[in-house]
């Protein structure tokens, strides 16, 4: 990076105990690029700048917002290349980005289910939510926390598929994951090698400030994962100079450990994208799946996990003939080749453009409402970002 940007403050808005914030702070602290965090971000005026009510935004000292960690992290992958995250080959480039979707937006799921479903882990996190972001609510303490447990609940847990006949399979989202992960970490310190990646900041979203911290599911990770709670800390430390100083590198193509990861991603992630999609398509506020035979019923449908569909799409399209073969046998190996493409002509309309980070404007979120034969959006608060 150059003299001038190294000197260049960024502040993050973002709550401590943010899924997305972590992530986006830990691409930034392994940069080594100034920042601080501010928990939150006066709203209209990040509303307004941004086009969308989420977290984390990110303001650059010029004055610029930017928005969702995924476009965050490749713009900053272009303005500072010396410091790069993507890997430079192509097809460990798509995968790379195929692993950071499903930690951002299956894995979702499990976090939020073991932070609010859980007693104690609600009673602590609502408490520490309700000191940072309820200053201005006007009523007791306890008042406030009973508001944020619920809302997270009815929006995140209950209202996202959570119930007696899918919480198992939830859990096993969480509990795959950490197997996967200690058969990886085995081989090498980092996902793809001897230096983080894309690959290690997505997942670092959900096993940072959600798995590893919360009361319930850092217990299982501590005691039947203590390799993946090492890694956790090593990629909050981990510094750009102090990987080139060892000469840090990554493996060549694709590893074969992480074949269990793909294998989940066809089973669950894509197969829900898909359900997802065909909701959007036909204007359906809500829909039913059937995933690995777990009943999810009465999941929001979200127009911006069809533009992720999307964006995985547009990722494989821009490979060579060459890489795409290559990619598309792998994909078909592990169950990821036919439902990446099952859904035809999704047409979210998100950032048709691509403006994205500098998006103010852009709606993400909402449910969707026919009315005279157009898809309309309600915009509702995002407490989250990619």
């Amino acid at each position: 990076m150059s003299e001038t940007d190294s000197a260049v403050p960024m502040t993050i808005y973002g709550p401590e105990l943010s899924y997305f914030t972590g992530k986006l702070e830990a691409v930034i602290r392994y940069m080594e690029i100034p920042y601080q965090r501010v928990a939150a971000a006066p709203m209209g005026e990040s509303i307004a700048a941004t086009g969308v009510a989420q977290v984390p935004a990110l303001q650059l000292a010029d004055g610029r917002w930017l928005t969702d960690s995924t476009p965050i992290i490749s713009w900053l992958a272009e303005r500072y290349p010396g410091a790069q995250v993507i890997p430079e080959n192509p097809v460990q480039a798509f995968f790379s980005k195929l692993l950071e979707d499903y930690a951002d937006e299956w894995l979702w799921r499990p976090a939020m289910h073991y932070r609010w479903d859980y007693a104690e882990s609600a009673a602590h996190q609502s408490w520490v939510l309700a000191d940072e972001l309820g200053q201005e609510l006007r009523v007791p303490h306890i008042v406030k926390r009973y508001l944020i447990r619920n809302r997270q609940r009815s929006l995140f847990t209950r209202g996202d598929g959570v119930s007696d006949e899918t919480w198992d399979h939830v859990e096993k989202s969480y509990l795959d994951t950490l197997q996967q992960f200690t058969d990886i970490l085995g081989a090498h310190p980092y996902l793809l090698g001897s230096r983080p990646s894309l690959a290690d900041f997505g997942f670092f979203g959900p096993m940072f400030r959600h798995f590893s911290m919360d009361p319930t599911s850092a217990r299982i990770m501590r005691e039947t994962a203590p390799a993946v709670f090492e890694w956790v800390a090593r990629v909050w430390n981990e510094r750009l100079s102090r990987v080139q100083e060892r000469g840090g590198s990554l493996v060549q193509g694709v590893p074969e450990n992480w074949g269990p990861i793909l294998d989940s991603i066809g089973s669950t992630y894509l197969p829900y994208l898909c359900a997802n999609a065909e909701a959007w398509k036909s204007q359906s506020e809500y829909f039913d799946v059937a995933i690995e035979s777990a009943p999810y019923k009465h999941i929001r449908t979200s127009v911006y996990r069809v533009w992720c569909l999307e964006e995985l799409r547009r990722e494989f399209n821009v490979l060579s003939d060459t890489e795409q073969k290559e990619a598309q046998s792998l994909l078909e190996i592990h169950g990821c080749w036919e439902p990446l493409w099952r859904i035809k002509d999704t047409a979210s309309g998100v950032d048709p453009q691509r403006q994205l980070p500098f998006a103010g404007g852009v709606s993400m979120t909402g449910v969707p409402q026919a009315q005279s034969g157009e898809k309309h959006w309600m915009p509702r608060l995002r407490m989250r970002g990619k």
